[in-house]
């Protein structure tokens, strides 16, 4: 799945480390950062490129924690479909892997979508404490997400800033939890379905995948009018549907 693949080194990737985890970001990175945020207001551009980085960097570094707690090294790389955190192989006794079990696997995808959750909820102790507010909405009556940030310093541009952090870290960590392979969500749902039935539950995580992708692609269409949303769900769905073809026959 080329979307989700390392993307090749370049020079002019961007290196650093966080807590001794290196982090690379591709240039494409910030060419499609710039895309995304295109629509909107030229002024606040780099406010979305900014927020968008962070996000994503927080979210990767809640997978690479994680690898961490089970004593697998692992390094990010930021790239144009988002990010990636990528398992280093371990030196004992020759190359290896450390071996994890299923619930660790999911515990590791959980880690990415909660980390910009936790993040986000610190970010509303910071505006309440501030003595500012978070407008929200509930979404399926019951989900609350953030429509906009009130904050009693810095003007429109802070309150914009903090809006964005959490619509990316609540709204996205959400889509991301969607049980569509290869998101954080439909690696949970592909270990759970094998744990608890080792010779259909691939086929039946697939298939899962593939309705749900399909469904969220609709949505994202129709009632948020992303293209993008609608591109990226349609294709995800579209990957899934492949493989469980290619892997089982008609069905």
């Amino acid at each position: 799945m080329f979307l989700f693949q390392q993307p090749p080194a370049t020079q002019y990737d961007l290196r650093f480390r966080i807590a001794g985890i290196p982090v690379r970001v591709h240039p494409l990175f910030w060419l499609v950062a710039l895309l995304l945020g295109s629509a909107g207001d030229l002024l606040v551009l780099p406010v979305w490129v900014f927020v968008l980085f962070i996000s994503i960097l927080i979210h990767e570094l809640g997978h690479a924690l994680a690898f961490r707690r089970f004593g697998q090294r692992s390094q990010i790389v930021l790239h144009f479909a988002g990010g990636l955190t990528i398992p280093e192989p371990v030196s004992w006794g020759g190359w290896a892997n450390v071996s994890l079990s299923r619930g660790q696997e999911i515990f590791i995808s959980l880690a990415g979508p909660f980390a910009g959750f936790l993040f986000a909820a610190l970010v509303i102790a910071g505006v309440l404490i501030s003595g500012g507010s978070v407008l929200t909405t509930r979404l399926l009556g019951f989900i609350p997400l953030p429509l906009s940030a009130v904050i009693p310093f810095g003007g429109e541009l802070i309150g914009l800033l903090v809006t964005l952090l959490l619509w990316i870290n609540i709204f996205w960590g959400l889509i991301n939890l969607m049980p569509v392979q290869p998101l954080d969500g439909g690696n949970v749902a592909r270990n759970i379905f094998i744990q608890y039935d080792p010779w259909d539950g691939l086929r039946k995580s697939l298939w899962l995948s593939a309705i749900t992708g399909t469904l969220l692609a609709l949505i994202g269409l129709i009632a948020f009018r992303s293209i993008y949303m609608a591109f990226l769900f349609g294709f995800l769905a579209y990957q899934s549907y492949q493989s469980a073809q290619g892997r089982y026959g008609r069905l």
